[in-house]
């Protein structure tokens, strides 16, 4: 069974915002806790297997992070292995589930051992046919981020991994845009719902979008996963906290997305129980205008439409108009056939 089935799944993505720190990634996951998420998810990797010594920073990291490369700046991000069952455990303690993205073959067979409950395929890994299918072959629920990818590498991607055992109704592909922060004019979340459209699976959302706008966005137009960024704070060093929510937006966020959960309901236009006792008092009934005598006509002269609706509905207007009146009838008093 997958974990948004039955609900929004609510990912907080607390990534390397660490800073390779044991210490303040079980706060990570306290803050996820505490803001109602339903996962708590981290980056599993080893530099030397995910970068080459000549690979250099993308401009975000060099803006937040200074000039050193990637294998310099990830070498100081790396999350031990042997952390990751102490963070597990802390996160089942806080009622939140426990997993965390594979950037390298080494340790998908790590986090394999530590049977986490599914799989994230990161934007950069979508061209990579090995990892692909080493994650199909796991068995789980896996969510495919999208960030950078045309709609044929998408569906390069998607045939890999039903071709190697990960079930359609088992995957959620992520609309993904890979700039943090990402420009609102870049998002195109209009994309996200096509994707599960034309490859029938769940869809959903990973934003890197300044604040919760457009994770509510998603929600309100079917995302099945939001996925989002968060920090401690927002100022500490390293290149993803300036792209994140700080603990007290995280909630107001999963709050936002709950409400809007709530909201959409289903297609069946029909009163609500909380309004249905209001219909009496906002609606109206068929009443005199003014004293009608017994065998008088009803016209629009001495008819009218007036609150609360306790009498003649104005719709029967037609029926009533003409008939003579079989008895006297005050005004105001509700009209009767």
């Amino acid at each position: 069974m997958t974990p948004w089935r039955d609900k929004v799944f609510i990912v907080a993505e607390a990534g390397v915002n660490h800073n390779g720190n044991t210490d303040m990634a079980l706060r990570l996951v306290d803050a996820a806790a505490a803001a109602g998420c339903d996962a708590v998810k981290f980056q599993t990797f080893r530099a030397h297997a995910l970068v080459s010594r000549h690979a250099q920073t993308a401009a975000y990291q060099k803006a937040n992070g200074g000039g050193e490369s990637q294998l310099e700046m990830l070498k100081k991000l790396e999350l031990p292995y042997d952390r990751h069952q102490r963070l597990k455990d802390h996160a089942a303690d806080r009622g939140i589930l426990f997993f965390s993205t594979a950037f390298d073959m080494e340790s998908i067979d790590m986090l394999r051992e530590l049977d986490i409950p599914l799989w994230k395929i990161p934007s950069g890994e979508i061209t990579n046919y090995p990892y692909l299918v080493r994650v199909a072959q796991m068995g789980k629920p896996v969510l495919l981020s999208t960030g950078m990818s045309t709609r044929a590498e998408v569906a390069e991607a998607v045939d890999v991994l039903t071709g190697h055992g990960t079930d359609r109704d088992r995957l959620c592909i992520l609309h993904c845009n890979t700039e943090y922060p990402t420009p609102m004019q870049d998002v195109n979340i209009r994309a996200m719902a096509k994707l599960g459209e034309d490859f029938g699976t769940a869809f959903g959302y990973s934003d890197h979008t300044p604040g919760d706008t457009i994770a509510v966005a998603a929600t309100a137009l079917g995302a099945r996963v939001v996925e989002k960024h968060f920090t401690l704070d927002r100022t500490l060093p390293g290149p993803d906290h300036r792209a994140s929510l700080e603990p007290g937006e995280l909630k107001a966020m999963v709050n936002a997305v709950r409400n809007i959960e709530q909201a959409l309901g289903d297609e069946t236009k029909r009163p609500s129980p909380s309004e249905e006792k209001n219909k009496i008092i906002a609606r109206k009934s068929l009443v005199a205008a003014k004293p009608i005598r017994a065998g008088e006509r009803f016209t629009q002269e001495n008819v009218t439409a007036k609150r609360p609706a306790m009498g003649l509905s104005p719709m029967r207007w037609t029926d009533v108009l003409g008939r003579m009146a079989s008895r006297d009838f005050a005004e105001e008093e509700l009209i009767e056939l």
